[in-house]
This record gives C-alpha cells, structure tokens and sequence, in this order.
C-alpha cells in the first residue's frame, strides 16, 4: 500500500517517542555483579527457612555435644553445629549481595524446640534431639529442591545448592543414630498427579480423519454406478 510522505514522516516521529520513552524507563534494580534483586515469595521463603534452621540448629548441636547421653549423639551434635556455622555465613552472604532481611531469631515453635531438649536429659535428650531435627531437616529439604527448580535468580540458586548438601548430610548424620523413628515422620507432600491420559487420546485423535458411516459409504457407492449406468446409456444411444 503507497504511504504520503505526511503519513512516513508521522510514523517515523511516533518510532522515535517509543524509543525515547524505553530509554528513560527505570531498568531492574540489580545488586553487585549485575545480579536481579527482584526476589518472589519462594526465594524469600528459601533465605529465611535456611536462616532460622541454623539460630536454633546451631544451639542444639551445640547442645547435644555436651548432654547426649552416647559419643554418638556428642558427635553428631557437634558436627551439625560446626556445619550450620558455615551454613549461616552462606545465607547471610546471600542476603546481604540480594539486599534482602532475613530473621535474627529463631521462631517460637523453634525456641519452644530448644527449650524442650534444655530441660531432657540422659537417652530422653538423646531422642527428643534426633527427632527434631530429623523432622525439622525433612521439612526444609523439598523446599529447597522446589526453589532450586523454580527460581530465576543466580544467588538462590546457588544457596539452594549449598544448603542442599548440608541438610542431607546432616540428615544422614541423625539416622547414623539409630534413633530416628521413621514410621513417626510425616508422609512427603507430593505435587498433584496430573491425569496425562485424556491429553494423550486427544492428541492420538487429532492425526486420524473422522470415520465415515457405512450408510454413507453405500449411498455414495450407488450413486456411482447410477451415473456409470447412464454414462453407458449414453454411449449406446444412436446418435441422429
């Protein structure tokens, strides 16, 4: 179609305010080395899960290192609390480059945890501390696959990494126990089954043609021979 020279030069004018507008937009916020800040509510969840398991893991391990009842406890109490030492630097590393706050306390039902093993003792203690933090490392170890899975930033991304091996480590530290009460521990939470099934014949369906009825197929077969039959008539009819 032949465009006036009015309407080129108006077109060219609209071009050039779009551009000028995405060039003074505000960009993302972005913290030391060019890394997004923008973080969702899993993210969040991420940086504080880890955070307050190691206010009161640390605690705790320390803890059992001094009560456990066994030199099995000691030293699987103490091993936790050197780890989460670690652990901790990486989150609050991790939130400082995100510009994120994350707790400073363990949260009630995590002091009322700490308070329960500071009043156990002898093989009590011993159990009361491998169950809650068998229980408490259970609970934090598929949401730190489900972030991994799903986030968009490079720095949750890799504290997921981190924290993932410790929590499995610390894991199959408190089952080296003998302690941990398996039939006790909640049931995982799996994602949803999604039904495939219907999807799958659909789409079977959808590279076949719709079936022809045989009451079709015997109609369309008499027509033919009608028309062939006064083709052949036609043929024989003696032309004047």
């Amino acid at each position: 179609m032949f465009r006036t020279p009015e309407v080129c030069r108006r077109g060219g004018i609209a071009v050039a305010v779009a551009i000028a507008v995405l060039a003074l937009a505000p960009a993302p916020a972005r913290a030391e080395g060019g890394v997004p800040t923008q973080l969702n509510a899993a993210d969040m969840t991420l940086l504080n899960g880890v955070r307050t398991a190691g206010l009161w893991e640390m605690p705790a391990g320390q803890m059992a290192a001094q009560k456990g009842s066994t030199a099995k406890v000691r030293q699987v109490g103490q091993m936790i609390a050197d780890q989460h030492v670690q652990l901790d630097e990486l989150v609050v590393a991790a939130a400082n480059k995100l510009g994120a706050t994350i707790p400073s306390t363990p949260t009630a039902q995590q002091q009322g945890w700490l308070n329960e093993m500071q009043n156990a003792k002898g093989g009590q203690f011993d159990q009361t501390f491998v169950t809650r933090l068998r229980a408490a490392h259970g609970k934090i170890f598929p949401i730190i696959g489900a972030v991994r899975s799903g986030t968009r930033n490079p720095v949750v991304r890799e504290l997921a990494d981190q924290a993932n091996t410790f929590v499995m480590n610390h894991m199959k530290m408190l089952e080296s126990t003998g302690l941990v009460q398996y039939e006790r521990l909640p049931p995982a939470a799996m994602p949803p089954a999604e039904d495939l099934s219907a999807m799958g014949i659909a789409t079977a369906n959808a590279s076949l043609t719709p079936p022809v009825s045989p009451l079709v197929l015997w109609m369309m077969l008499i027509g033919a021979l009608g028309i062939a039959a006064l083709t052949v008539v036609r043929l024989r009819r003696p032309r004047s």
